[in-house]
């Protein structure tokens, strides 16, 4: 059984009003030093357009990584698009290889990634019915901080973390490592965060002491105190069978921001697919063939297309 939270305007998904599209055309394009592919709905011809925000990692445009390949930007692109809805869906830094125009792998902060989309969210305003920002896991974060910098009209949240990721990579690692090496990997990750040189990193953190920096860029960054100064409208997604996260974060990211929509599929794991059991749930990280949650699919079109009342 499907539960909602503050979604009335989503039972009716105002029949979504969309029927499916035939077809969808796809354009390898290029913005800057960043690869990404445009997926137009056929018969529409000025589309609201989704920028797909990709999880922590080497992500590519499709939403896959060196080892796990669910191609969760791909398969939403392509439901997207069934709905007239566009997209544009691109590489991270360091996917397919790290590009020179990026500079130095060691000089980079997370801020690069926020203006990697903010320089994508120029490039496509004024040509779409409207430009929504759709972030998926550190994606969402990317999202929410990319929604302070530029003008954009509404934000979409999925498997988004409340917490910065420092405090949330200690939340993961304490399930699965003794208390001997966690303690140990606890206190690098605090020194990290801090600022400060770990030389030589816990073997179950195996993080060089030039690339710490960046990730210390990345670890400290809170998502709710700019969450709470966005006031556009946004839709928050989380489900149950998430292994990275738990229910509170989205409990979290609601509170900081009231007005949003949620939504609480109980059978959707991180990378957005229904599971029955941990098997299939590290399986489907694996498999592209895997559908998304239809609900989720159903929601996201119907808050881009903008058939929900705020």
């Amino acid at each position: 059984m499907r539960i909602r939270a503050c979604l009335p305007a989503f039972a009716l998904l105002v029949s979504l009003a969309l029927a499916p599209f035939a077809s969808a055309e796809e354009s390898n394009i290029r913005v800057g030093a960043l690869d990404a592919v445009l997926t137009m709905p056929s018969g529409v011809d000025r589309p609201p357009i989704a920028l797909l925000i990709a999880g922590s990692g080497s992500i590519d445009r499709d939403g896959n990584g060196p080892q796990l390949k669910p191609a969760t930007l791909k398969k939403l692109a392509e439901k997207l698009a069934g709905r007239g809805i566009a997209s544009l869906r691109y590489d991270k830094r360091g996917a397919r290889g790290w590009k020179a125009e990026f500079g130095r792998p060691e000089d980079f902060r997370f801020k690069d990634y926020v203006d990697d989309a903010a320089s994508l969210v120029t490039f496509l305003r004024g040509k779409f019915a409207r430009v929504v920002l759709v972030g998926h896991s550190e994606g969402g974060l990317v999202a929410i901080l990319t929604a302070r910098r530029v003008p954009v009209d509404r934000l979409v949240l999925l498997a988004t973390t409340a917490r910065r990721q420092g405090d949330l990579l200690k939340a993961q690692l304490e399930k699965k490592l003794p208390p001997d090496k966690f303690a140990e990997v606890a206190k690098a990750i605090d020194s990290i965060m801090a600022g400060q040189m770990v030389d030589p990193p816990p073997q179950a953190l195996p993080i060089p002491p030039a690339m710490q920096p960046s990730i210390a860029s990345a670890f400290t960054e809170d998502p709710i105190d700019p969450l709470k100064q966005i006031i556009i409208p946004t839709l928050i997604v989380g489900g149950g069978r998430d292994l990275q996260l738990a229910r509170v974060d989205l409990l979290a990211l609601s509170a900081a921001a009231p007005a949003a929509k949620t939504l609480w599929l109980p059978e959707m794991n991180h990378v957005l697919v229904d599971v029955a059991d941990d098997d299939a749930n590290l399986k489907s990280y694996g498999d592209p063939d895997r559908p998304l949650d239809p609900d989720m699919v159903d929601a996201v079109a119907a808050f881009i297309a903008g058939a929900d009342a705020r």
